[in-house]
């Protein structure tokens, strides 16, 4: 029998009727969300790397090779670094005595912090460029790129938006665009991880030089890195007729090896340039040699003597043409700041 100090258990109250859905509008495509939601999960487990950009492609083998460091005559670049966090730094640049350029003079400042960054540069002549890097999140970064010189058709300004996604890269540029007629020239470029080692895209360039006339090609790319990344193969294929294939591999901790081959095939000329090179890191230098079928073996030497002081030697012989030419130069850093500001541990002092 219950006593007076126990209560009833209350009864379950009435079950609610079910609530009506509203009909609504996306109700009809939403089994291609549900798609697109099941995709997006595979590709997160298959964990595919990020292929890069289209534009660094074959970012190994250009800093194997020499076509982008080669210099002849003679060059000093003096840099001085004020601060570390942010980046502030300004250089000054010489060069004189050479075979292909007249004698320059370049000023150059940076000023960079994890979100931002800013270069601007004037020369001799009074050439002015700058470059403007803003990064939104660590996957969308928006550049500027403007430079405005005194010679007529030299004045230039590029805009580009680039995303990198888990496992594909998006870029888009624009070159001296005009919005009335659109004139200019824009490039969009993709490049997708179709597997751990393959990746593949394309990039299009529309050219609109002036509103009666247009002309777009669209290049075809593959990238192939092996698992250990000890080694990669690309290759760029135009529908005009010309095609680039490159090889890297790292044969050792300190020695880099780099192939290159250009294949032009058009109605008007049939080429084929091929280039080889290699790189060896010492403890504290750096040598650079290349050659290539039309002839040219060229070296660089890069010796630091101090972390704040480089010399440099190059040279180039192109045996066709009977031609040589060799290039010194220095390159000098000075800060202001204590070892600590600069991350160096104590020990270092």
């Amino acid at each position: 029998m219950a006593t007076l100090d126990e209560k009833p258990a209350p009864s379950p109250a009435p079950a609610s009727p079910p609530i009506p859905v509203a009909s609504s509008y996306f109700n009809p495509i939403s089994p291609f969300f549900n798609a697109y939601d099941r995709f997006a999960s595979w590709r997160r487990d298959l964990g595919l790397p990020h292929p890069g950009s289209v534009e660094n492609i074959g970012k190994e083998v250009k800093a194997t090779h020499l076509s982008t460091y080669i210099f002849d005559g003679a060059r000093a670049d003096i840099t001085k670094t004020f601060s570390m966090n942010p980046l502030f730094q300004a250089t000054h640049s010489f060069a004189l005595g050479s075979q292909t350029a007249p004698p320059s003079y370049n000023f150059t400042a940076i000023y960079a912090t994890p979100s931002v960054f800013l270069q601007g540069g004037v020369d001799h002549e009074g050439n002015v460029n700058g470059r403007l890097n803003r990064g939104w999140s660590p996957n969308n970064v928006t550049k500027v790129h403007a430079q405005f010189s005194q010679q007529v058709g030299h004045n230039m300004i590029q805009l580009e938006q680039e995303y990198q996604g888990t496992d594909y890269n998006v870029n888009l540029k624009a070159i001296n665009p005009w919005p009335t007629d659109l004139t200019g020239i824009y490039v969009g470029s993709y490049l997708q991880s179709f597997t751990k080692n393959l990746a593949l895209g394309f990039e299009s360039v529309f050219q609109r030089p002036t509103p009666d006339t247009s002309e777009s090609i669209t290049s075809y790319l593959a990238r192939y890195t092996a698992s250990d990344k000890s080694w990669i193969a690309t290759t760029q294929v135009q529908g005009a007729g010309v095609m680039t294939a490159t090889y890297w591999q790292k044969l050792s901790e300190r020695v880099e090896a780099a192939a290159e081959i250009q294949v032009v095939a058009t109605p008007t000329r049939r080429d084929a340039i091929a280039t080889l090179g290699a790189k060896y890191d010492l403890r504290a230098a750096s040598f650079k040699a290349q050659l290539d079928s039309t002839g040219k073996v060229s070296a660089l030497l890069e010796q630091r003597f101090t972390p704040t002081f480089s010399f440099l030697v190059a040279g180039e012989i192109d045996h066709f043409k009977n031609a040589a030419k060799v290039g010194v130069g220095v390159m000098i850093e000075g800060t202001s700041l204590t070892p600590e500001e600069m991350g160096y541990p104590p020990e270092m002092h």
